[in-house]
């Protein structure tokens, strides 16, 4: 079965660029399926809409193509969403003869024969998602001529099911547009502009009826020009992405196979203020309406309002619009990395409550900017969120992202209930602006007066703490107090206030026997991602809790008493929301 994972973010960005015709053809096996009884389950094929084919040399070997089909369960249900039988597909190639010839890739598809002019495939399973069917190699026949096409038909049987009819057509010759891959400047300040003259050529046997120029490009990056016949789109801000900026240019036009092509005017790629590490893409299809489905892939577009996005010849070249022979040099990327820094602020709460009662603490980081961090390439987490427990307290409730582990920062198998110390990992991406808000409820579990915990920022290697981005590391560490003395700050980063946003300014005064987060034990960190939401854990006093700073315990009566009368609740200083808001 096919799956993703979080660490294929970019791979994916740049696999919409060559699967254009893989949404048109689901969508089509999708609008043709029958109505069945809502305990017959009905699979749909998918594949390549059209795959051309090199034409037939007049000396040496054809060059071959591909051509995968797949079978796509649409259950949710991972459990008992599968299909627990015996499946025949039956892929009739009749309509190909004399265009081409078809092997089977024994290696991907072992229970595939091919008699005559069909092919044959038995298995057993039919899972939740999508898993390959079959896969062939395919050539241009010997005798066929440029523009020769035909058509392979997909069928399915098995008792208790129904397959969704596919087809999928081959053409001898066609456009094979390839992207020149430009000589960037990669080292850059922010404020740097330089010019991309997208250049592109046409290497196939036939025209291309108008091009598509798809731009994409990281959170740090900028093409200021918004051309009228490009449309543009952003990613929603609340996500933890990239923060792409996409931009499909439908450029008219006859592409004429062997000639190199460029823009009439050289794009505008600028380097922001926010800028550090990030990518640009830049491909080029030749223009459908089917193209133009799969690279939007249902986000919506805003047409630009300039001038028009031309492209005109380098050189003159040696015609009915085909698929491209060559799909995978249709694309190009380049990094950059830009001279920048991004200041993390912890930030801190004041806490209070009598004994046996619960508290609610808001703690995390915000970055000030000015860059945004993102790791595109490797898809780690950006920074870990380091906070120790104060004396007298302990867990009852915890974000979902945030691992508990020994005081001293070591792996802890037991996660369901209150340990002195957490780590919460960021995702791949901090914009800026952004950070990591994280909600603890805590038991008082012994009156202390001005028992505090740190809340550090720092890098994800416990053994190497340093952010190294960050300018200003003296304000990566707050605190959380609990039952503070004269409803002092405490924080002097800023506390935390419910819907609230991370604050900024001078790093918090610490406890008087703070850690320095400089000199942390070793250890190692955890693995969670992002967020905020919350799941339980046991309550009660939790054993072994790190002391963080000066703490003492409420001995005389004068205090005891007035603790048990309903000890004055402090409220934070919160100064983030008002920064943020």
């Amino acid at each position: 079965m096919t799956r993703s994972t979080p660490r294929t973010v970019l791979h994916r960005a740049a696999g919409s660029f060559a699967a254009a015709g893989l949404l048109a053809a689901a969508s089509l096996a999708g609008a043709a399926a029958p109505a069945q009884a809502a305990d017959t389950p009905v699979f749909a094929f998918g594949g390549p809409a059209e795959t051309a084919l090199h034409p037939y040399p007049e000396s040496g070997k054809p060059k071959s193509s591909k051509v995968g089909i797949t079978l796509y369960n649409p259950s949710e249900d991972e459990e008992n969403g599968g299909f627990d039988g015996d499946f025949t597909l039956t892929f009739d190639l009749s309509g190909v003869a004399g265009v081409a010839d078809v092997k089977i890739d024994g290696e991907a598809s072992p229970d595939c024969r091919i008699t005559g002019t069909k092919a044959v495939c038995e298995d057993w399973g039919i899972w939740p998602g999508s898993q390959s069917a079959a896969d062939f190699v395919v050539t241009a026949a010997k005798g066929s001529e440029n523009g020769a096409t035909g058509t392979i038909k997909v069928t399915g049987q098995a008792d208790g099911a129904t397959f969704t009819p596919f087809t999928t057509r081959l053409t001898v010759g066609g456009p094979d547009l390839v992207m020149e891959r430009l000589p960037f400047k990669t080292e850059l300040t922010p404020g740097d502009k330089q010019q991309a003259p997208i250049t592109f050529a046409n290497r196939g046997s036939r025209d291309a009826d108008g091009v598509l120029l798809t731009l994409r490009y990281s959170r740090g990056l900028d093409i200021p020009q918004r051309y009228s016949n490009c449309e543009y789109t952003v990613d929603d801000p609340d996500l933890p992405d990239f923060g792409w900026t996409t931009a499909l240019c439908s450029v008219d036009g006859a592409f004429e196979a062997g000639a190199t092509y460029t823009l009439a005017t050289p794009l505008t790629l600028e380097a922001t203020e926010r800028a550090h590490y990030d990518t640009f893409l830049y491909g080029i299809h030749e223009n459908s309406a089917a193209q133009r489905t799969a690279q939007r892939a249902g986000a919506p577009f805003e047409r630009g309002t300039g001038g028009v996005l031309k492209a005109v010849p380098v050189k003159k070249g040696a015609a009915a619009r085909s698929t491209d022979l060559d799909p995978y040099d249709n694309q190009q990327e380049a990094d950059f990395r830009t001279e920048n820094t991004a200041d993390f602020v912890a930030y801190g709460d004041q806490v209070a409550g009598s004994e046996g009662s619960f508290v609610t603490a808001d703690l995390g980081f915000r970055n000030e900017g000015p860059a945004w961090i993102g790791h595109i390439r490797s898809g780690e987490d950006v920074a870990t969120v380091d906070f120790t427990v104060p004396q007298g307290a302990s867990v009852a409730t915890k974000p979902e992202s945030c691992r508990a582990v020994t005081a001293d920062g070591q792996y802890r198998e037991n996660q369901n209930t209150p340990a002195p110390r957490y780590f919460c990992n960021t995702s791949m991406t901090v914009r800026d602006g952004g950070g990591l808000d994280l909600r603890f409820e805590l038991r008082v579990d012994k009156a202390m007066v001005g028992a505090s915990g740190a809340v550090t920022v720092r890098n994800t290697f416990l053994k190497n703490p340093k952010l190294p981005f960050d300018p200003k590391p003296a304000n990566n560490t707050a605190y959380l107090i609990l039952n503070g003395e004269g409803g002092g700050d405490g924080s002097e980063s800023g506390g935390a206030t419910e819907g609230g946003d991370g604050g900024s300014g001078e790093p918090s005064t610490p406890p008087t026997s703070a850690p320095d987060p400089e000199e942390s034990p070793s250890g190692t960190s955890g693995s969670s991602t992002s967020g905020g939401s919350s799941s339980g854990m046991a309550g009660g006093s939790g054993g072994g809790l790190a002391s963080t700073g000066s703490v003492a315990l409420i001995a005389s009566g004068t205090a005891a008493a007035a603790l048990a009368a309903g000890l004055v609740l402090f409220t934070a200083a919160r100064r983030r929301a008002a920064r943020h808001s």
